[in-house]
């Protein structure tokens, strides 16, 4: 079967196969399409039912020789997203021929990212490292490994390469750092599924003094390949995978492809490799620029933080769900006006949920603390990261005027991601 198809034989073959974007795409013609003229797909709609694999209308078929995986949330709750196995051969190939700019023939590589429970992130760069174009040994460790026994295993085995999300690799630096541990052998960062921020590379200077810090490269577990990292980005930026995705930028508001540089719009991506799950004009939740002109081969782009309409907040290694968010501060709240902002204050993420309480509410305390307690209760993560000091939460109740509007619609900002992620850090191309 063909691994990449063209975006007219996508289309046709989804309008055919899934009952979800037949609907979505009823009133197109049913030839001479162009990415232009399909509508982008709502998020929310797309992931309802999801959990029961047997009826979700999205796929185009039965989930036989596939793998699954969760994007969040609980097993039992959480959004499920479904690979063929020759689509997760051309995802891994893909990735792992990309990565190959940021590792060295000879590189030792410790594999720090999560496993079990059906997260994709290991299983995903275990695969990706297979296919590397370098002569290259894995460690494959996974995010649980002790932080002794790791740099005990660094030392001994001369590793010279961490791969991890940001918050495995700040774990692990906090213990360096108490325990008065330098790893000058460690030469290369790589991390992935949160960016990193200014202060927080300062802490990983301190304990790596002689690493070179990269993204690993863009991916996401629902949209799959999204931006490859090379030698000549800045932190944030990625190249696109231009054979396996068509990715745009457009205006949140009004819809409006952008095509000139450093205006940040919102990252829509639609995927050229899957058909068991496809994904036309699909928001990734990411706000982003483009970086060079519109002819640049495999144009790169940077990274602006979440989108005030996301779906999913990442904030470290904790996933946050707006719907989920919504619906708890409606059962204890009785509020339907909330916002959540996201901050950075040293090397810690502040995380604040601003809620406005009824007119006629007398006593907010209370229900303050209950907000705060389900809050909790329902992403245990938070309390976790607060112990590790790499996140400060915040539970705020506020006026309906403290709540940040869009500046052209007037409409509600469910997130305010206002964490600065210009951090200029650039390699020379090798």
């Amino acid at each position: 079967m063909k691994s990449i198809h063209s975006l007219e034989q996508l289309v046709s073959f989804v309008r055919q196969h899934s009952n979800y974007y037949s609907a979505h795409l009823k009133h197109l013609p049913t030839t001479g399409i162009t990415l232009k003229d399909l509508p982008l797909t709502n998020v929310t709609n797309y992931w309802t039912g999801s959990n029961d694999l047997n009826h979700w209308p999205v796929l185009t078929g039965n989930v036989d020789d596939a793998l699954v995986f969760k994007t969040g949330g609980s097993t039992s709750q959480g959004k499920l997203a479904v690979y063929s196995y020759e689509e997760w051969q051309t995802l891994v190939s893909t990735f792992g021929n990309s990565l190959s700019s940021q590792l060295n023939n000879g590189d030792r590589v410790a594999n720090l990212f999560f496993s079990g429970d059906l997260y994709a992130s290991f299983l995903f760069v275990h695969d990706s490292l297979a296919h590397v174009g370098r002569s290259i040994c894995e460690f494959p460790f996974t995010g649980d490994i002790e932080p002794d026994v790791l740099a005990d295993a660094i030392a001994r085995h001369r590793i010279n390469v961490l791969a991890g999300v940001p918050a495995q690799l700040l774990r692990f630096a906090a213990y360096l750092t108490q325990h008065r541990r330098v790893l000058c052998g460690v030469e290369t960062l790589l991390y992935g599924g949160e960016s990193l921020f200014a202060p927080q590379l300062a802490i990983l200077d301190e304990v790596f003094p002689n690493a070179r810090i990269a993204s690993i490269g863009y991916a996401s577990v629902d949209a799959g390949l999204i931006g490859a990292s090379t030698r000549d980005c800045a932190l944030g930026e990625h190249r696109v995978f231009e054979q396996q995705t068509l990715l745009q930028i457009i205006d949140e508001h009004t819809g409006e492809v952008i095509e000139e540089c450093d205006r940040i719009g919102m990252l829509v991506q639609t995927n050229l490799t899957r058909r068991l799950m496809p994904l036309l004009r699909y928001p990734v939740g990411d706000r982003a620029c483009w970086r060079e002109p519109t002819a640049t081969p495999r144009r790169k782009f940077a990274l602006k933080g979440r989108s005030a309409h996301s779906q999913r907040v990442r904030v470290g290694v904790l996933s946050l769900f707006t719907e989920e968010i919504h619906e708890i501060i409606q059962r204890v709240a009785h509020s339907e006006q909330w916002q959540l902002l996201i901050e950075q204050t040293g090397p810690k993420d502040l995380l604040s949920v601003k809620w406005v309480p009824e007119p006629q509410s007398q006593t907010v305390e209370p229900v303050l603390r209950a907000l705060r307690e389900a809050l909790l209760a329902h992403y245990p993560a938070i309390d976790d990261l607060s112990r590790e000091g790499l996140l400060e939460f915040r539970v705020l109740s506020c006026a309906a005027t403290d709540l940040q509007l869009h500046p052209r619609s007037g409409k509600q900002l469910r997130v305010r991601d206002l964490r600065v992620y210009d951090v200029c850090s650039q390699e020379p191309a090798q």
